[in-house]
This record gives structure tokens, sequence and C-alpha cells, in this order.
């Protein structure tokens, strides 16, 4: 079950809070969000946020990395999760690795925002 939450993004992208879901601020979560979704959820994420995406980050950039809103932060994660489901969605057309098996990858740190 998704549950989109509404006010998350700025103003300018309000057409975007349905996936507002996938604001999570970090990778690991972003990778769980990718393998519990079906290749349509993440299709219509993608679909929906790569026409935006380079208006997206130059309004991310008027702000500096310490001092964003809270609603273009959840705008960055928004950006961040576009990347995570980018290769499953052109090349792999499955949310995992393909000839992975159970393999996993835990990043113990990462950048921030």
């Amino acid at each position: 079950m998704t549950t989109t939450r509404i006010g998350m993004l700025p103003t300018e992208f309000a057409d975007l809070e349905p996936f507002s879901e996938w604001c999570l601020g970090s990778e690991k979560e972003r990778y769980a969000k990718r393998l519990g979704s079906t290749m349509r959820d993440m299709q219509a994420f993608y679909d929906a946020i790569t026409p935006r995406a380079e208006e997206a980050i130059s309004y991310c950039d008027k702000f500096t990395l310490d001092e964003l809103p809270e609603d273009v932060l959840n705008l960055m994660h928004l950006l961040y999760s576009m990347i995570m489901v980018s290769f499953p969605v052109e090349c792999w057309k499955q949310p995992r690795v393909p000839d992975s098996g159970a393999t996993s990858l835990d990043c113990d740190s990462e950048p921030v925002p």
C-alpha cells in the first residue's frame, strides 16, 4: 500500500505529490522501496519525474545544502529515488539487479543531504 503525503514538495512541483512516498532520506530506504515496488509503479514514477528532473535540480541549486527547506530536501530525495529506479526501468525491466541471486549490498555511510 502506498501513501501519498500532501504538501511535501515545493508548490512548483505539486504535480509530483502523488509520488511523495518516494521522498526517502536514505539509500537503504530507497533501495527497499525499489525492491518492494512493481515495475508498473516504478515506471509511472519515473515517467512523471524524469521530464521535470532538470527543472528540479535547478530549483534545488537555488539553496545551499546546509540550509535546504524541508520541501526542497524532499524534492532532492525524490530526485535520488529517480536515480534509484533508473536502471530497473531503463535497462533491467525488473527491480533487482539481474543474475544477482540473494546478494545484497548495504551502505554504511552516505553523503548528506
